[in-house]
């Protein structure tokens, strides 16, 4: 995936027109078709380097595998279950969506709901338009005193708590990855689940739709970001028979009501229905469904059910800000800016800083050396990063390691966002470790040490000033560090052996190429490593390999 080269965008759904105008502006090309058919889409994308979506376009593998070009898909909303991430991770295409877009009008919805379910007044309004004046029907409660339990205290189930908060509700909640510490900042204590579901008037839940909140089977999402609207990106340790099924709506308090603005099957809709009908729930206010629409009626027909269409994003407010999100997004992943809303693929998000390019380069380097060293690209591969500076940099070299192990062998195109997937299933294990102790010679910033488990040979570089180089190749070290840039040709000779670097420069000379650069390791068993820098490559290096105990060429 050549980043930085997208030229051509497809919008395929409807969107604000600034998603298009901020496209254009940004230098790309814009089809904005939308409503297009399964196969009109298949055509379309050929072509295609960016995909922009929003829910009713299904990014399926069979669409991944016709678009030739694609790099990017762009979700303006914060779900991506229309999208195979998995099918596109594999290709090497990068998902990034607005996690951000939706949260105020998801939050403002999840709030209406509330105070609906406490007065009912989508019932009262329906029995007005009916004729009727019925006041001692619609009893209803305050909010003030009542406690609400928030399950899921990201984005919007905070924006809920805060918000709710001002109606003088106690708002108590559970999240596996915010900290008690952190929640307490925005009014929310946080509880365990068997100690939350007795104590709640009120339930709200704002979590991903994962096995672990559903008994629906999910291809899990790398990085998050896999709810609808209302949902927020964390993981949940949960049965997988929905985080509210019978079980657990009989241990809350009786006449509980319910809110899902997040996604259907978090709340296992039969038992819901059951809880409604024996009285154990009082109330319940739905926004997302197991099935849209749904065909089974009868949880919506029920009259202590409020339900809408999916409306959680559904503000002019919110579209217009996914829309301008996603594209800036694109526009910034573009002109080589950086990466943001990142679903798959994070290695990716640190490949756009000035800082790391260069060791990005390095590792895939040096992932390269040591499969033709090791002549192999199988086993376990142990990654070592050492200095402080390099301290976070393993989430972005390990994969970029493994694209250079795997480089020129039989998968198509090996991207630092399929890399690790690739290896994987190629029988590749990459493994990361840390020192914060590193040589630094030659001023360098870190040291990168990459070597194949059971074997002799280890690889070692760092970057000077913009340029990888190598150190060390198994055991041989180079007083001056080589450069890893361009056509590159590496063999192993005896040290006694005087005309290998003649011979070489006299192939250089017949075929018109010229030497860049000459680098010899230190001797290790009577033997000595070269790296030479070439203008261009080699067609043939079999005069160089009678002299030679091994070579190798390389185009970084």
């Amino acid at each position: 995936m050549a980043l930085g080269k997208l030229q051509k965008v497809l919008i395929s759904d409807s969107l604000d027109p600034c998603c298009r105008e901020i496209l254009q502006a940004g230098g790309l090309r814009v089809q904005e078709k939308p409503g297009l058919s399964k196969e009109e889409l298949l055509r379309e994308i050929r072509d295609c380097d960016g995909l922009i979506v929003r829910s009713a376009t299904k990014v399926t593998a069979d669409v991944l595998e016709a678009a030739e070009r694609l790099q990017v898909v762009g979700r303006a909303g914060t779900g991506v279950d229309n999208v195979d991430v998995e099918a596109a991770t594999r290709k090497g295409v990068l998902v990034m969506n607005t996690p951000t877009g939706n949260s105020l009008s998801a939050a403002e919805l999840t709030c209406g709901m509330i105070l609906c379910l406490a007065r009912q007044i989508p019932q009262a309004a329906a029995s007005m338009k009916e004729g009727k004046w019925d006041r001692k029907k619609y009893m209803g409660m305050e909010l003030n005193g009542k406690t609400l339990g928030v399950l899921g205290l990201g984005r919007i189930g905070r924006e809920v708590a805060t918000r709710m908060q001002a109606f003088g509700m106690k708002t108590i909640g559970y999240d596996p990855i915010i900290t008690p510490e952190t929640s307490a900042t925005f009014g929310v204590e946080q509880l365990p689940l068997e100690q939350i579901w007795p104590r709640c008037d009120f339930i709200t839940v704002h979590t991903p739709l994962l096995p672990s909140t559903t008994g629906m089977r999910q291809v899990p999402v790398q990085g998050g970001g896999s709810g609808r609207a209302g949902a927020d990106p964390i993981a949940h340790r949960i049965p997988l028979t929905g985080l509210l099924n019978d079980s657990t709506f009989a241990k809350c308090r009786r006449g509980v009501q319910v809110v899902n603005c997040a996604r259907g099957g978090i709340v296992d809709e039969g038992a819901l229905l059951r809880a409604l009908r024996s009285g154990q729930c009082g109330g319940a206010a739905l926004d997302v469904f197991t099935q849209e629409p749904p065909k089974d009626r009868d949880l919506v027909n029920h009259p202590n059910v409020i339900c809408c269409p999916h409306l959680g994003a559904s503000t002019r407010e919110a579209q217009s800000r996914c829309g301008k999100e996603i594209a800036m997004q694109i526009v910034d992943m573009a002109t080589g800016k950086g990466l943001a809303g990142v679903v798959n693929g994070q290695a990716l998000s640190k490949a756009f800083a000035p800082q790391t390019k260069p060791w990005i380069a390095l590792a895939r380097a040096l992932g390269t050396v040591l499969r033709m060293v090791g002549k192999q690209a199988q086993g376990s591969v142990q990654v070592c990063t050492l200095g402080t500076a390099l301290r976070e940099a393993g989430s972005y070299l390990t994969p970029a390691v493994a694209a250079g192990m795997l480089a020129g062998g039989a998968q198509k195109e090996v991207t630092l966002v399929n890399a690790l997937l690739l290896a994987q299933e190629a029988g590749l294990k990459v493994t990361t470790t840390h020192g914060d102790i590193a040589s630094e010679t030659d001023g360098s910033a870190g040291l990168l040490q990459v070597s194949l488990q059971g074997t002799p040979h280890r690889v070692a570089g760092t970057v000077q000033g913009s340029t990888p180089v190598l150190q060390e190749l198994n055991g041989a070290t180079f007083k001056q560090p080589a450069p890893l840039a361009g056509p590159v040709v590496i063999y192993r000779a005896k040290a006694s052996e005087p005309s290998t670097l003649p011979a070489l420069a006299g192939l250089l000379g017949k075929v018109g190429v010229q030497l860049q650069s000459f680098h010899s390791s230190s001797t290790v068993a009577g033997e000595q490593w070269s790296v030479v820098g070439l203008s261009a490559p080699l067609s043939d290096l079999g005069e160089l390999k009678p002299r030679v105990m091994e070579v190798f060429q390389l185009h970084l």
